[in-house]
């Protein structure tokens, strides 16, 4: 069954971080949470997360995010890595660009 539910900004925002974060979907976090409100037992979790979070929080509550040791950034140097963060950074500003065209 479908439903549409009108939640708050913060908390919509907390479950994408969560799910980011977990590797899962929203639905899936928001499946979790309704069914611990309404104290029926939880799904399998093995089926959803993954062995190694891609994403921990440090002690200090910031995201570090873990890789495969072959994975291509490990071989490029500052320049390189900052270069392509940048790009990124532009497409994303010119994406966001046309949306508010």
């Amino acid at each position: 069954m479908k439903m549409t539910l009108d939640l708050p900004d913060e908390w919509i925002r907390k479950l994408e971080i969560r799910a980011g974060i977990e590797r899962r979907t929203v639905k899936d976090i928001v499946i979790e949470v309704l069914r611990q409100g309404l104290g029926l037992p939880p799904l399998a979790l093995e089926e959803h997360r993954p062995a190694i979070a891609m994403v921990v929080m440090d002690d200090e509550g910031l995201p570090v995010i873990r890789c495969s040791p072959h994975a291509p950034a490990t071989c490029m140097s500052t320049a390189a890595l900052l270069a392509l963060e940048q790009e990124a950074q532009t497409e994303e500003d010119l994406k966001r660009d046309a949306f508010l065209v």
